[in-house]
């Protein structure tokens, strides 16, 4: 199978070589394409490489019909919709390592840069002046560098200034502060961290909670003369509050990589200060970098493509192809299991409970979670269900999802159960593993059996009494339905005398033989499910 991938932004060569190379992969390189034109075509590509330029919109989204995976040749997402893209099933991903080290030094270079006045000198030597006593600086060493962000780039940027003698006070509401003092650092809660510091430097995403996050009463906080670095994205930083922090003295200079509007106007405020210095968003902006990000996109978009590992996702947990592998008899049972339930589930599904019973090892199980939801709304929905969109649908229609793990599984090695509540009644699938790969359903409800979860399946509950069996074959073999496969299970002791009979069958059953069947004088309950 060919695999078509769109980069619609300038890419490092070296990426668009990978996908040359791949002779499953059919790449065409469009980077000067109009939001319209890139509407009209998006509907052909499986995959779309991009950077920053492009905008990933729900609009465009909407004519994405074939589009399996977004990836992002950097970090910053925030030029994609990744909600709007999750509801469709397609995968988000980007290559938070490969501009690591760029970013983190440009944010050093231009605090060095801000300290010591060098663009203010570079341009009055240019034209003629030696102000050398009003461009005098300070020393850094001793200084106290707050960072927010302890993420990948915060980090090496904690590293580097430690490195200058500075030091480090961290906040990070996500990071444990036994990781930030292992680091050599000092965790702080944000207040403290405008009081205590003398630069404070920006590390985090632009999401809902970060967007002007520093603002006036933010600045308010802060000491005097504390200097602001900011290489993350724009937007964080209320660009207003800072020029009158600026203007006033509250904040002795800034250096601003990034705008909240890209690029920012000739005449916008900040530009008319002396006291701050400004780059065109360099902050990934190395030979080094460039290389880096193409390669890993353009390997992350075809792998997961062709083998579906999932790497650096933003929207689902990450997941390597050779854990898909070993997971791949549990994930073709869930999904089986999950399926069972939506079609045995009376009334509206409230709760999924999945448990993990025997020896599973330490291995991630997320994707046969997944794979149970999958196949719980397959037949519950009309979109497509697949593993990027399923929990961001079960959210949606109010399922809460369970999990528990336990190591006895009884008389089975591994046992995987899947307890499903609704409005009106509570039911019980569980399955296992045979041998290597041969799943197999082993019980539902009260009912002990052993069958394949695959095929036309009719699912028939009736009291126990001689001659029933007889009757289920009859009314198939007047229908010249043949059965390919049954399987009787009985109700544990106690529990009313019934049995279950799971067959399956080669041809599937119109609801004519369902009423046949249904109205059998013993028949309690026949359900008919297609797996």
């Amino acid at each position: 199978m060919t695999y078509k991938v769109l980069v619609s932004d300038k890419l490092g060569e070296a990426g668009i070589k990978i996908f040359e190379m791949d002779p499953e992969i059919e790449v065409d390189v469009k980077t000067d394409l109009t939001p319209e034109a890139l509407k009209e075509i998006i509907g052909e590509y499986n995959g779309l490489a991009i950077r920053s330029a492009t905008k990933v919109t729900e609009d465009l989204l909407e004519s994405a019909e074939n589009l399996k995976v977004i990836g992002r040749a950097g970090i910053g997402v925030d030029n994609i919709d990744v909600p709007a893209a999750t509801k469709r099933g397609i995968l988000v991903m980007n290559t938070p390592g490969g501009n690591v080290v760029t970013t983190a030094e440009h944010a050093i270079a231009m605090m060095m840069a801000l300290t010591r006045n060098i663009p203010q000198g570079t341009m009055s030597l240019k034209e003629g002046r030696w102000d050398k006593k009003k461009l005098q600086g300070r020393e850094i060493m001793n200084k106290t560098l707050g960072v927010i962000g302890f993420g990948k780039i915060g980090s090496v940027v904690a590293q580097r200034a430690r490195g200058l003698k500075m030091k480090v006070i961290v906040y990070d509401p996500v990071v444990a502060p036994e990781k930030i003092q292992k680091a050599g650092c000092e965790s702080v809660r944000l207040d403290e961290l405008y009081e205590k510091a003398d630069y404070i430097t920006i590390h985090v995403p632009k999401i809902k909670k970060t967007a002007n996050m520093i603002d006036k009463a933010a600045f308010g906080k802060m000491k005097d003369g504390v200097m602001l670095i900011n290489c993350a994205r724009g937007g964080i930083v209320d660009e207003d509050a800072l020029y009158e922090a600026l203007t006033l003295g509250r904040v002795a200079g800034a250096a601003m990589d990034v705008f909240a509007v890209e690029p920012p106007p000739s005449d916008h405020p900040l530009l008319s200060l002396d006291n701050v210095i400004v780059t065109p968003h360099l902050g990934a902006s190395t030979a080094e970098a460039q290389t880096n990000v193409a390669v890993a996109i353009a390997n992350q978009i075809s792998d997961y493509l062709k083998n579906e590992t999932i790497t650096n996702s933003v929207n689902v947990p990450s997941v390597s192809g050779e854990v898909l592998e070993e997971l791949d008899p549990y994930i073709r049972l869930a999904d089986r299991l999950g399926c069972m339930q939506g079609q045995l589930a009376k009334g509206h599904i409230r709760e999924i409970e999945i448990a993990y019973d025997g020896d599973f090892g330490n291995i991630d199980l997320s994707p046969v979670t997944t794979a149970v939801i999958c196949g719980l709304l397959e037949p519950l929905v009309i979109d497509d269900v697949n593993a990027v969109n399923a929990r961001f649908l079960a959210k949606e229609m109010g399922i809460k999802v369970l999990e528990s793990n336990t190591e006895d599984a009884q008389e089975f090695m591994n046992l995987l159960s899947v307890k499903v509540r609704t409005d009106k009644e509570e039911s019980t699938v569980a399955g296992t593993v045979f041998g290597k790969s041969d799943p197999r359903v082993v019980k539902i409800n009260d009912f002990r059996l052993e069958m394949k979860p695959e095929g036309y399946l009719t699912l028939i509950q009736n009291m126990d009494i001689p001659g029933e069996i007889g009757n289920i074959g009859t009314v198939l073999g007047n229908n010249n339905i043949n059965i390919s496969r049954m399987t009787v299970g009985q109700e544990a002791e106690g529990k009313g005398g019934r049995n279950i009979v799971f067959l399956r069958t080669d041809t599937p059953l119109d609801k004519d033989i369902l009423f046949q069947l249904e109205n059998m004088p013993q028949a309690r309950t026949v359900i008919y499910m297609e797996l």
